[in-house]
């Protein structure tokens, strides 16, 4: 009788300890506020409804996102695009790779003191990224609209050492991406990130004086594990979730302001 007392007592014991795991497994997934975040709760919803749970992890810098993954601390970020995720690999060190392709978003320059370009004055303050790859995109823009001349060929891996001419002599104010909405009030002239001023109901994410344009899908937000693992089969079914879901796709619309010209559906572009 002890004996049997001694096996009910084991087997509850190896429940109660099974249970919780259970109880935990899923995804985490970490993003950053916006459109970008936005779609991934929504997938998360569809995907808790198949029986596959995910967590959404909220992050507020560009940089927090990459060594919780590396860490292992969270499953998968999407926050970042391609040239990012390879200089961050490239500075840090970090075992990261891209699974699956998101959302590509338009940036801007805009102004809350002047109604075009040409109006930025003499020693002009302009806001832009402080991160190396992020920068040289903005500096792009930047040449597009005739600011600013850079050295041939630098490309998006530009900063502010390449620049080569700039005839209104203007001073740039280094932000972290994600905080140039909040300095634009600031500045003469600021990168912008629509789905940051839609989240922040800052102004008018379609009052850009001019945009870069969604024709590069180096751009597009990529999803990113650990290397080993690539191949995880709720990672890509999570994916495939997000990538085939009608909400997803009205978030996605919703928060960039239902302007077509401030996104696109990357992974609809790909052969």
């Amino acid at each position: 009788m002890k004996n049997v007392f001694k096996k009910l007592l084991f087997s509850a014991i190896a429940a109660a300890l099974i249970v919780p795991v259970a109880q935990a497994a899923g995804l985490k997934i970490g993003v950053v506020p916006g459109a970008y975040g936005d779609t991934v709760a929504a997938a998360a919803k569809e995907a808790d409804a198949q029986g596959l749970k995910v967590e959404v992890i909220e992050f507020t810098d560009w940089t927090t996102p990459n060594v919780a993954l590396n860490a292992g601390d969270i499953d998968i970020n999407y926050f970042q695009h391609e040239p990012f995720l390879d200089n961050a690999i490239q500075k840090q060190g970090f075992k990261l790779k891209s699974v699956g392709v998101g959302l590509l978003g338009n940036i801007g320059l805009y102004s809350l003191r002047h109604k075009t370009v040409a109006d930025v004055p003499q020693g002009g303050k302009v806001g832009i990224p402080s991160d190396p790859v992020n920068q040289g995109r903005g500096l792009l823009l930047l040449q597009k609209a005739g600011l600013i001349t850079l050295k041939p060929d630098v490309g998006y891996l530009g900063g502010l050492a390449d620049i080569t001419d700039n005839p209104k002599k203007l001073q740039f104010v280094e932000t972290e991406g994600p905080q140039l909405v909040r300095i634009t009030g600031d500045v003469d002239l600021a990168i912008g990130y629509p789905h940051f001023i839609v989240a922040a109901k800052a102004f008018d994410p379609s009052s850009g004086l001019t945009y870069s344009g969604i024709e590069d899908d180096r751009f597009a937000i990529r999803f990113v594990v650990r290397e080993d693992r690539a191949d995880d089969a709720d990672i890509q079914r999570f994916i495939q979730i997000y990538q085939n879901s009608p909400a997803v796709r009205e978030v996605a619309h919703k928060g960039f302001s239902d302007d077509e010209r401030l996104y696109a559906l990357a992974w609809t572009r790909q052969p």
